[in-house]
């Protein structure tokens, strides 16, 4: 009875428009009042869910990216990007995907991505015949690759979920070749679509033009180098690497580039302040919702349940892709990571999968809940900056959904892809 005061509170609050964080908060004071335990329980693990040293990366990790995007860092991307990859078919589109493995290394953020290069490209996309709902679907699915590679926060947001036992190092590298893969996959699939479409090609610069955007890309380019070099060389962690990361960026906009504003400084400032706020008030509400799952012992029963079902690992990796692609079309990722992390992590592992390898088919499947209606956060970004309804961008998203989902399961069922990078460092 208990688990349906908890998820039938949770369920009902959502959908009735209550904010994520309040629902999980409220649910959980329900369920805790239902159990005869003392409130202050709530309050308890909300405190100890934000008391995590290592949540310090995430704020310093957001302002990074923000002062990078305010400072002209993704325009100088998107350039090298065009020179590098603009004469294949599709130009744009392929430059567009690029740009997001390039600045998805500099943010970690898959709004942020979906903002600066969307913000970049849709105009530029439309201006040379491209349709807006191609670039807007472009934009959107390309943006998951900053979920992938360095700094991903949500990688951060995982380590802390399976109990900090989970090198943040080793999550940052297992994800690298996994974004490098959907990238490639998503520009397959831009190809296709461009060719099917007759869309132009862009000129070749010339070796020299290139020379001259890498050079003025590389201090951008040297941020990623620093974060993960850093924490996977042991010099420093995580948390410490955020912090030299927006002393980098600071340095780079007001000394280097000299493209940052005073204004822009104080709206970085006050929007990573507020994103820290949301980001820290649903993880402390999720730790209390996880403590609760936990408590009534829904990962014992899980495990049970699946193995109930099968003992094959390959359909039970199936059913959990399936259970949090479903989740992920109805909640943000942060939480999501906080409360099926407890639940699934187990079931993976008992069936032997490897926990940096679950972490990153974690990320990747509620990455693609971002783009996918009805709380595609991502989605949403994507159509307001193409200026399209989602409907319109619905129709003609399904080669870059299959591409994604092509990626998911070859990094399911190819431990590899995420596995032998870190192996290499150790």
């Amino acid at each position: 009875m208990e688990l349906w005061v908890l998820f039938g509170s949770f369920v009902f609050l959502l959908l009735i428009g209550t904010p994520v964080a309040f629902c999980l908060g409220i649910s959980s004071f329900a369920t805790v009042l239902y159990l005869g335990l003392p409130p202050v329980v709530v309050f308890q693990r909300l405190n100890s869910g934000v008391s995590v040293f290592a949540l310090m990366a995430i704020p310093f990790f957001i302002y990074a990216g923000d002062l990078m995007v305010r400072g002209d860092i993704a325009r100088r991307l998107v350039a090298l990007a065009g020179a590098l990859v603009g004469h294949l078919r599709g130009g744009l589109g392929q430059v567009n995907v690029l740009a997001s493995v390039m600045f998805g290394g500099v943010s970690g953020s898959a709004a942020a991505d979906a903002s600066a290069v969307g913000g970049l490209m849709v105009p530029q996309m439309k201006a040379r015949g491209y349709d807006v709902d191609y670039a807007v679907n472009i934009t959107v699915v390309g943006s998951i690759i900053a979920l992938m590679i360095p700094p991903s926060h949500n990688m951060i947001i995982y380590s802390i979920s399976a109990g900090g036992r989970i090198s943040i190092a080793d999550l940052f590298t297992a994800g690298i070749i996994p974004g490098l893969v959907l990238a490639l996959s998503l520009m397959v699939a831009a190809w296709f679509v461009a060719k099917r479409r007759g869309y132009p090609t862009e000129p070749f610069p010339g070796l020299k033009a290139l020379g001259n955007l890498f050079v003025s890309a590389v201090p951008g380019l040297i941020l990623v180098a620093i974060i993960f070099g850093g924490v996977r060389s042991g010099v420093f962690t995580a948390s410490e690497s955020s912090n030299i990361a927006v002393v980098y960026a600071l340095a780079i906009t007001f000394f280097v580039y000299r493209t940052l504003s005073w204004h822009d400084f104080l709206e970085a400032t006050k929007g990573a302040v507020r994103t820290t706020a949301m980001v820290l008030m649903v993880i402390g509400c999720a730790s209390s919702f996880g403590w609760l799952l936990a408590y009534t012992r829904v990962p014992a029963s899980m495990v049970a349940l699946l193995k109930g079902v099968s003992d094959n690992p390959i359909i039970i990796l199936l059913l959990l892709n399936v259970v949090l692609l479903i989740l992920g079309t109805f909640m943000d990722m942060s939480p999501l990571i906080v409360i099926t992390t407890p639940i699934f992590l187990p079931v993976a592992t008992a069936f032997g999968v490897d926990p940096v390898h679950f972490g990153v088919i974690l990320i990747l499947n509620l990455g693609i809940g971002l783009c996918t209606p009805p709380v595609g956060a991502v989605l949403f970004v994507g159509c307001a900056v193409g200026k399209i309804p989602i409907t319109h961008a619905m129709r003609t998203i399904w080669p870059f959904y299959g591409a994604a989902f092509a990626t998911l399961m070859l990094v399911t069922y190819i431990p590899a892809l995420s596995l032998w990078l870190p192996k290499l460092f150790h």
